[in-house]
């Protein structure tokens, strides 16, 4: 997880990373397999059992594990990792705030740091990074039940949490109990875990089912339905699920499944995680020779350009410059020339961040769809992309695009167009202007509105965007906010317009947790455009139900031209690669990375939200003192940059 260029995550997709990851359809001729034996067993919390889950409406998991299940599992896929690399050292990366709590549910919880802690547990599957196929995790085995709607998993008996507890079937069903407690405090959780999961059933210590609401194309069932376990010998032994559990856990390291876990918390300083000893997945196929440093520290580096700095002198080991400013100006130099510190570019094929600008529609001014219309004629993104972001980038035409048949391709973004704006805003009621060049309405009331972002790297291009709407009599204030202060106020849907964007992830787009009414005007909810339709929430609820791959893309189209003719979302930018610098002492595989990388240098599970692509870097032994001796000396290397486009193709 990459902090310095993280963009923020939606609530559903760190909830999907709980264990719920997104893949192929099974096999036509699926391959049988034998189920893994019996583990030593470690002794866990002397825990009372679970009262039975309540199931809506029909019928739930059958109460004996079906005997037609035909089990599969996936170690015929090719390994990603460098056979070449080695375990040791310090990572050292930095991270723009530091974290509001250390959980991973409930208040707060949903900063950039989510990463770490959620892609150190994981999930029952994941998938390879360029097959697409799952392969095994905490599961070694799945079968799909004949409802269309159910999945089966056979646990790995070597899984372990990071305190040496077996992990079992039990965690699993755990899961919904604590998703849906009120102590959380996490409507979005208390949601999907009632209205989405229906029933889980443990069969015995390492087997379970999972029933969905829906059936599901087979593709999608395990975005929809896998979950990831929860320790409930730490919750319920250490920190009881009742009224004060979010004040009691929020800085409380909880153990996890994953190849590392939080040693260190110098708070407003710095956290450094520590790798597990004797990790249980250690010799897995797809988890040989990754994740190898032994630590990783990240660093509160407040300032993006502070932060080149510390980089540049070589107290960080990487940096991500996919902007054009760090490209091609910052990341220049000495060093660069003398192959010290290298540059690599890289296409890669995955769903594109969502997002832009996000217009609170329940603010009165921003209700008005004809101030909508107006703003997204009023933003010269072409101007931005050929002046500030040198050609690099390209714009964004939709809210969600990069899910192939689900795209709708006849959207085209709203142009600058000021006499369009212009019309839009007259239409509103806006017609004069003052002394300043700003439109008023009759009331006197001036046509300005307030963008909170929380990167300080963006304020040039917002500075464009800016001066260009005045063009339009639009007043656009700026507002620059500590990245976990931004997002808090998005999240308790304070602010007026949010420039931002969501890591996307999955095989199809999702609409519930960004439009529909039922999470418009709550706080800690991922419609930040407080949206509300209820057609779309009708289409909407149709879609999630739907089994047809047809039917769902066709909805899906139906859906993004919703989203488009509300005019709650200016899509800004795409970016279809990425771009990042790092010392010669870390080091990457040949290829550098994968199809479904969404970062290179990338120390943990996942780096899209769906695809296990990351944990390929390693440090070379000795490498940071050699390379800087050589640095102190004048010595030069072969140079370093590297434009890997073998993916551009798809992309563009």
């Amino acid at each position: 997880m990459r902090f310095a260029k993280l963009t923020l995550i939606p609530i559903a997709l760190l909830a999907l990373s709980l264990g719920a990851c997104s893949g192929e359809a099974p096999p036509d001729e699926p391959v049988a397999a034998d189920v893994a034996g019996t583990p030593s067993s470690k002794p866990r919390a002397d825990l009372p059992p679970l009262p039975p889950l309540e199931v809506a409406e029909g019928d739930g998991l059958p109460e004996t594990l079906p005997d037609n299940l035909v089990w599969v599992t996936n170690n015929d896929d090719p390994p990603f990792a460098s056979p070449d690399a080695v375990r040791g050292g310090t990572y050292r990366d930095y991270m723009r705030s530091f974290p509001l709590t250390l959980r991973r549910v409930g208040p707060d919880s949903n900063g950039s740091f989510a990463g770490a802690l959620r892609y150190n547990q994981f999930s029952l599957v994941s998938f390879h990074p360029e097959t697409r196929q799952p392969i095994p995790s905490l599961a070694t085995h799945w079968a799909y039940g004949e409802d269309g709607r159910t999945i089966y998993y056979r646990i790995d008996p070597d899984a372990r949490w990071s305190d040496g507890v077996p992990v079992t079937a039990e965690d699993f069903v755990f899961t919904i109990h604590f998703n849906r407690s009120e102590a959380i405090v996490a409507p979005w959780y208390n949601n999907y875990y009632t209205e989405r999961i229906r029933d889980i059933r443990q069969y015995d210590d390492y087997t379970l089912g999972i029933q969905g609401a829906d059936a599901k194309p087979g593709s999608e069932m395990h975005t929809s339905y896998s979950i990831g376990p929860t320790p409930r010998h730490f919750h319920e032994s250490e920190h009881r699920l009742a009224d004060g559990w979010v004040e009691s856990t929020n800085w409380e390291v909880e153990p996890n499944t994953g190849p590392y876990q939080i040693a260190d918390v110098k708070k407003g300083k710095s956290i450094t995680l520590e790798r597990v000893d004797n990790w249980w997945a250690d010799d897995r196929k797809y988890y040989r020779n990754r994740f190898n440093p032994e630590k990783i520290r990240y660093t509160v580096i407040r300032d993006q350009a502070t932060a080149f700095q510390h980089f540049a002198k070589g107290d960080l080991d990487t940096f991500d410059v996919t902007t054009p400013q760090y490209w091609h100006e910052k990341a220049t130099g000495e060093d660069f020339d003398k192959g010290l510190i290298g540059k690599y570019w890289y296409y890669n094929q995955l769903p594109v961040p969502s997002g832009g600008m996000i217009l609170n529609s329940a603010t009165p001014l921003l209700a008005n769809r004809d101030i909508r219309f107006g703003l997204a004629h009023s933003m010269n993104f072409d101007k931005v992309i050929n002046t500030v972001l040198r050609g690099d980038y390209e714009r964004m035409p939709t809210f969600q695009l990069g899910f192939g048949p689900y795209d709708n391709r006849s959207i085209k973004p709203r142009e600058f167009n000021l006499q369009q704006a212009g019309e839009y805003f007259d239409a509103a009621g806006f017609t004069e202007r003052d002394a300043t060049g700003i439109r008023t309405n009759a009331d006197g009331q001036r046509l300005a509105v307030r963008v909170t972002y929380g990167s300080s790297h963006h304020t040039e291009r917002l500075v464009v965007l800016k001066e260009e709407a005045k063009k339009a009599g639009v007043e656009l204030n700026l507002q620059l906010l500590d990245r976990s202060a931004a997002f808090k106020q998005m999240l308790e849907k304070k602010h007026e317009i949010a420039w931002m964007q969501w890591n996307s992830s999955g095989l199809s787009p999702r609409y519930w947790e960004h439009f529909h009414t039922d999470n418009a005007n709550k706080p800690q909810t991922n419609n930040l455009s407080n949206h509300s339709n209820p057609e779309m929430d009708e289409l909407i609820m149709r879609y999630r139900a739907s089994s047809d791959i047809e039917e769902r893309i066709e909805m899906a189209h139906r859906l993004e031209q919703m989203v488009h003719d509300s005019g709650v979302i200016i899509p800004t930018f795409q970016v279809p690669y990425v771009r990042e610098s790092a010392w010669r002492w870390a080091r990457l595989p040949d290829k550098f990375g994968t199809e479904t990388s969404g970062s290179l240098f990338n120390e943990l599970a996942l780096s899209s939200g769906t695809f296990s692509s990351g944990g390929l870097v390693w440090l070379e032994p000795d490498g940071r003192e050699n390379v800087m001796d050589a640095r102190d000396e004048g010595e030069a290397f072969t140079r370093l940059e590297v434009v890997n486009t073998d993916n551009r193709a798809s992309t563009l």
